[in-house]
């Protein structure tokens, strides 16, 4: 495969060999160049044997540096070539259940191992070949996160409905033994993967740390747009219970094994069975934050942890914050304690019930701008909205129904103000205003 150049670096030693846009780079060292990491991996050297086709034909070079680092091409695309989209039709999938008119990208299903390293994307596998297994160790791309759901492979098959889940388990195995960290990612659905499958995927992965180095379970999500997709039943008190239950053991025994637990359920399952999420030396390194494992304790913690220390406070703030359903107790927790020791502070909390989407959807990262507008016009207590980033895209504008931040100040007459996502950024946002100190000690 060739790579078409689209820029290349001025000053740089591309530009020096005379490449430019349209040239097509062929190999390095003879090695094929299928996209950016084959040619970030092999030109990463102090020399190398280049091959391309240029204008008048083909041309090599052998290429000399006095130091390694970027050559100085760049593609159409930051892969090189285009995104691998999803081949499953898994029966949890969470795109499938989503409503129109929302932002064109989320309804496009990445599966793509290259995102795996570069984003910490998930992926099943079921897209790739043995020698996509082989660049990935002799490159050494690790971590890379894996949606494994079960080990069964018929099992998979059926959760995937693809013919090839259950045979590209054998990769597995494959990518520990070569050295490849491996993070994994359990959605359970009720009465399908957990219970004895549950033991049995855990078991099975057990024997593979602790190169699998975490391993995290999620219940499966539901919206009110499941028409025509396979009837999920969500977990209820009960039956969540019973999941923790099991990763605990599991998680229990694999600490006694390597010292370490790497077994977690999602904080969901702690709230939806009605328990109190662990402290926080339960969660370790907080292996598995972007799966919700952990992610109120280690909020909570730093929330607290910013509040201990001094700050100045220049007269009074007042701030309206929205949060989604799961996360309300605690946020209201941390505005009360945050006004009792700065009572200059205060934050009046509006939990979204996330009607946008329905089922059993509660989480803050899919609340949308619709709810928002609608659960809080007329009802705003300041003159600013505090929104939490994680309800944005990563250019922190614009929700998931492709409303902007501007758009939303607009039509609630408020100042929006995104809020940091980790607990110790968000305090310092709510506390920052002037210079006079001001704090109530605990009691």
């Amino acid at each position: 495969m060739a790579m078409k150049i689209a820029r290349v670096e001025p000053g740089s030693e591309a530009e020096v060999l005379g490449l430019g846009p349209g040239d097509e780079l062929l190999s390095v060292d003879e090695n094929e160049l299928n996209d950016s990491l084959d040619y970030d991996f092999y030109t990463d050297s102090k020399s190398f044997h280049l091959k391309a086709r240029v204008a008048d034909g083909i041309r090599e070079w052998d290429v000399q540096r006095t130091e390694r680092g970027p050559f100085g091409c760049d593609f159409q695309t930051y892969l090189g070539d285009q995104k691998h989209s999803c081949s499953n039709h898994c029966m949890f999938c969470f795109i499938d259940q989503l409503p129109p008119g929302m932002r064109e990208s989320l309804y496009f299903k990445d599966d793509d191992e290259r995102l795996s390293f570069l984003f910490g994307n998930y992926i099943t596998m079921t897209n790739m070949q043995d020698h996509e297994i082989d660049r990935i160790i002799k490159m050494h791309i690790s971590p890379i996160n894996i949606s494994v759901h079960t080990t069964n492979p018929q099992l998979r098959v059926r959760m995937l409905a693809n013919k090839r889940g259950g045979e590209v388990l054998k990769y597995l195995p494959r990518l520990v033994e070569g050295g490849i960290a491996v993070n994994c990612q359990l959605v359970l659905c009720r009465g399908i993967n957990d219970g004895d499958e549950l033991r049995r995927t855990l078991s099975d992965l057990l024997e593979l740390t602790p190169m699998v180095q975490s391993i995290a379970a999620v219940p499966c999500g539901v919206t009110d747009y499941r028409e025509k997709l396979f009837k999920q039943t969500p977990y209820d008190a009960k039956t969540s219970a019973e999941v923790i239950d099991i990763m605990e053991e599991f998680g229990d025994e694999c600490k006694r094994r390597h010292g370490k637990r790497i077994i977690y359920p999602s904080d969901e399952w702690y709230l939806k069975a009605g328990r109190p999420i662990p402290p926080e030396e339960f969660y370790e390194d907080f292996d598995q934050l972007e799966n919700g494992v952990g992610m109120m304790r280690l909020y909570a913690s730093e929330f607290l942890a910013e509040l201990e220390k001094p700050h100045r406070i220049y007269g009074t703030k007042k701030m309206d914050v929205v949060t989604g359903e799961m996360a309300s107790p605690l946020i209201h927790q941390m505005m009360a304690e945050l006004h009792r020791q700065y009572p200059m502070v205060e934050v009046t909390v509006h939990t979204i019930k996330n009607k946008f989407f329905g089922g059993n959807v509660g989480v803050a990262g899919l609340v949308t701008a619709t709810d928002i507008i609608a659960q809080c016009e007329g009802k705003l207590t300041s003159g600013t909205l505090g929104v939490p980033a994680v309800m944005l895209r990563e250019e922190k504008d614009t929700f998931l129904d492709d409303i902007t931040t501007d758009q939303l100040a607009q039509r609630l007459g408020v100042k929006v103000e995104v809020l940091p996502t980790s607990g110790g950024d968000e305090a310092r946002a709510l506390l920052r205003s002037g210079l006079h100190i001001a704090r109530r000690r605990r009691a």
